[in-house]
């Protein structure tokens, strides 16, 4: 199992330039998990979409319920005070942090394209391509 933060799974459900690696790593590890907050910012992700016009309602709404199958039942709250503490101890987000969260409770690596979790969290936070992928 891994942690993915909400930009990967948008590499999954949206064509970008990490997408053939992201359908890569899905096949390798399968089992994907995140704090319930990934819905929302997939949703504020499809939002832009719609915004543009690159997305239809009926088509955004169908890529956040497929987003939601993949992780029914690898969604997982994580205490405010573990992620105040990694707050406090990076430059990170709260948000990101709670991704962090996610994968020490389970002592997972969190899959990211993001410079600073991968900085603040080398331990943890690994990017797409440690998997061999780009």
């Amino acid at each position: 199992m891994i942690v993915v933060d909400t930009n990967i799974l948008a590499y999954l459900y949206l064509p970008g330039e990490f997408t053939t690696a992201v359908e890569a790593l899905m096949r390798r590890e399968p089992e994907w998990a995140a704090p319930p907050l990934w819905r929302s910012e997939f949703r504020n992700i499809l939002a832009g979409y719609m915004r543009r016009g690159a997305l239809g309602f009926e088509q955004a709404c169908s890529l956040q319920s497929e987003a939601e199958a993949l992780l029914d039942g690898f969604e997982f709250e994580v205490s405010s005070r573990e992620v105040m503490a990694l707050v406090r101890d990076s430059d990170c987000s709260a948000y990101d942090c709670e991704f962090v969260a996610v994968a020490k409770r389970l002592d997972a690596n969190l899959v990211t394209m993001d410079k600073k979790l991968l900085k603040a969290f080398p331990r943890l936070a690994v990017p797409v391509a440690a998997y061999g992928f780009l």
